[in-house]
Order: structure tokens, then C-alpha cells, then sequence
């Protein structure tokens, strides 16, 4: 698809889709990237119903490294559990050493 047919969710999705293995991302990165720089709840809803699309929602955070997004994962842990598979430590659901995993699609893409 052109990306000017894709409408907002899915210009999310494909930013998402570029996040590395073992970084992450914020709502705000994603909205600021897309020209949409008061947008970041509306990235959330995105990665919200990305369900089955393949996209790493597990990747995208709020701007201070919680996992905001971790109810809308099945089971109790499962957005976390995803994170440190991947290599990224996460305590008290929030990413430890953010500037350090963090990946902004502003100066990556």
C-alpha cells in the first residue's frame, strides 16, 4: 500500500513494525514522528486494536518507560514477559536504562 492511502493506525503500524528486537518506543515518538505531535492517546488506541496485525505493540510504552499498554495483553504479565525475552529490563512494570533501549523513529527512519 501507497503511504498516503494508509490512514492513521495504520502509519502506526508500520512505524511499530520497524522497532529493533530488544528497544522500545513511546506513544508521543511514534505521534511526534507521524507530524501528529499531540496525538500520542490516539497511538495507544492504534496499538490498542493491533491485535493479529503483527505488530510489536509490546514495544511501545508512555514517555517515561511504563508499560501503560500491559492490560490490554493477555494474561497478567505477558507485555513484560515479551520485553526481557527480548532482553529489556522491567521493573515495577517500567524500563530500566530507557535512553538506553529507546528508539526514536525521528532519528531512525
Amino acid at each position: 500500500m501507497k503511504p498516503e492511502t494508509l490512514n492513521f493506525f495504520d502509519k502506526v503500524y508500520e512505524v511499530a513494525k520497524q522497532i529493533p528486537y530488544g528497544k522500545v518506543t513511546s506513544y508521543g515518538a511514534i505521534a511526534v514522528y507521524l507530524g501528529a505531535a499531540r496525538s500520542a492517546r490516539m497511538v495507544g488506541y492504534a496499538m490498542n486494536g493491533s491485535g493479529g496485525k503483527d505488530v510489536p505493540a509490546h514495544r511501545v510504552v508512555n514517555r517515561k518507560g511504563l508499560l501503560t499498554g500491559k492490560h490490554h495483553f493477555d494474561g497478567t504479565n505477558l507485555m513484560q514477559q515479551l520485553l526481557e525475552s527480548e532482553g529489556v529490563e522491567v521493573i515495577e512494570n517500567q524500563i530500566q536504562n530507557l535512553e538506553k533501549v529507546f528508539w526514536d523513529p525521528s532519528k531512525e527512519l
